[in-house]
């Protein structure tokens, strides 16, 4: 280890001082000083002594509550320090020679931290990953160089596909493979027992009343009920569980109930890991996938602090907790992982109302179906006089296959992709010029349109004649719907 990670008690109180400017053409202050090191001698040296903060902008009755910021980790998660904690006793003990292969299922954030970890070390990372997973946690794992196979999230433990079967079998016809095993690696929570539970004593000044965790190994509630058990028998460790998940439920009733689905990433399970020693659970609290959207967005728009969905159902369950108490406690919690691998999820206003995670105002006609309406200003459209190129650019980015054009307000026509490609074929000659055409060149104008009040049953024609549906009421344009927003509503009105 670095001899900069050797940080002090007093050294890490000091880390968590705020940081004071100092007025223009001063020098810095002392308290913002404190915070500079000199260069570390690796990324990897930055794992662990992350901050923590006072939450003040939230109802938390009597008690104080915390969050400590493992999104300060290089990789971006708490599941850093277990990354390096996992590898480093694999390579202790020769499970894993140099140029090996490590294999993991993972949600994403274990994988990120093992890419972050072994591909400098010159390993070959193969994960396993629910195709549930953010598209920004797959597009940094890729970037990082890791190998990412896609399974299903909807099988359980016993299935071919399930993703902790597919890891091991593809570990087991890989010659000298390390499986990771996060589920059931002692180095898993030893990590937490030997940094980040002494981290959280010291930066509370060792008066800590509860920690509040989510399960998704297992691994940080062992870890850190181990160590606060010991220095802190008063110290009560909290279960923080999406709804759906088995775990709560069992802590309450003792009864293993059929698991449920979530939304929410990282944490939540269908069996209890071997690494979950829930006998170190004092309450269990279960969190609806909404409530921990909507505490995640909070905790940004109030705190200015940007974190992950498994973090609102920790902050849902923490709020709660502390609202029920009598007397002054001290509570923590976890910013987990960055909602940075989330922008296209949680802070994506058209994927919460898709998902039914969002209130989202109810006509009881057409309307209910609209994602992206003029009304709201989220409508993503096409002049009938930009390029066919804008118009492809525009498809791309916002994930539609076909556009309105809207001409100072009004549709005129609609165009996709069906029509761009119509258009800009042909020989290779003149096809930069064919894309630089006009919108309207291109553009069906023939429409055929519904009105808001007309039924269900009226989409299925249009989207028999391989159509998108264009709904007014009135003269006013609303929006269109596709298939997919026809599938959405049906889905959340089955649940």
């Amino acid at each position: 280890m670095s001899e900069h990670r050797k940080a002090t008690a007093d050294s890490a109180v000091s880390d968590s001082t705020r940081l004071e400017s100092a007025p223009s053409g001063s020098a810095p202050s002392e308290s913002a000083m404190s915070r500079l090191r000199p260069p570390y001698a690796s990324v990897l040296d930055l794992i662990g002594q992350t901050p923590i903060v006072e939450l003040t902008k939230f109802d938390t009755g009597k008690c104080r509550l915390f969050i400590k910021i493992e999104s300060q980790n290089p990789g971006g998660s708490i599941k850093d320090r277990i990354a390096l904690s996992m590898i480093a006793a694999a390579e202790k003990d020769g499970r894993l020679k140099p140029g090996g292969t490590i294999v993991e299922a993972t949600a994403g954030n274990t994988g990120l931290g093992l890419a972050q970890v072994g591909i400098p070390k010159g390993y070959r990372i193969i994960l396993v990953v629910p195709d549930k997973m953010s598209r920004e946690k797959i597009q940094h794992l890729r970037a990082l160089g890791a190998e990412v196979r896609m399974t299903r999230s909807d099988v359980g433990k016993g299935h071919a596909e399930y993703y902790q079967d597919m890891a091991q079998k593809i570990a087991a016809e890989l010659p000298g493979a390390f499986y990771a095993n996060q589920f059931a690696n002692p180095a898993n929570p030893l990590a937490h027992e030997a940094t980040t539970g002494p981290e959280i004593f010291s930066q509370l000044d060792g008066d800590v009343d509860a920690v509040v965790v989510g399960v998704g190994s297992g691994g940080t509630l062992t870890g850190l009920g181990r160590y606060f058990a010991k220095v802190s028998p008063k110290t009560e460790m909290v279960l923080a569980d999406p709804v759906g998940s088995v775990l709560a439920p069992l802590i309450k009733t003792g009864k293993m109930e059929e698991a449920g689905s979530w939304t929410v990433e990282g944490i939540g399970e269908d069996f209890v890991p071997p690494n979950a020693d829930l006998s170190l659970v004092r309450k269990a609290y279960s969190i609806s996938d909404k409530q921990s959207m909507l505490a995640v967005r909070d905790l940004l728009s109030r705190e200015g602090i940007l974190a992950g969905s498994s973090s609102g159902t920790l902050l849902s369950a923490a709020l709660r907790y502390c609202r029920e108490q009598t007397v002054p406690k001290r509570v923590v919690t976890f910013v987990c992982d960055s909602g940075n691998k989330y922008l296209s999820k949680v802070f994506d206003d058209i994927w919460l109302a898709e998902q039914g995670l969002a209130d989202h105002e109810q006509h009881g006609d057409l309307r209910d179906l609209v994602m992206r309406s003029p009304r709201t200003g989220d409508i993503v459209y096409v002049g009938p006089d930009e390029s066919l190129l804008n118009a492809y650019g525009r498809m791309r980015r916002s994930d539609v296959s076909q556009l309105p054009v809207l001409d100072e307000g009004k549709l005129v026509g609609i165009v996709d992709e069906s029509d761009i490609l119509a258009h800009v074929d042909g020989p290779y000659d003149g096809r930069w010029e064919r894309f630089n055409g006009p919108v309207r060149s291109a553009m069906t104008s023939n429409l055929h349109t519904l009105q808001a009040s007309q039924t269900l049953d009226t989409l299925l024609p249009v989207f028999d004649r391989n159509e998108v549906a264009i709904i007014f009421d009135g003269d006013e344009f609303v929006g269109l719907i596709t298939r997919i927003d026809l599938i959405n509503h049906l889905r959340r009105r089955a649940k």
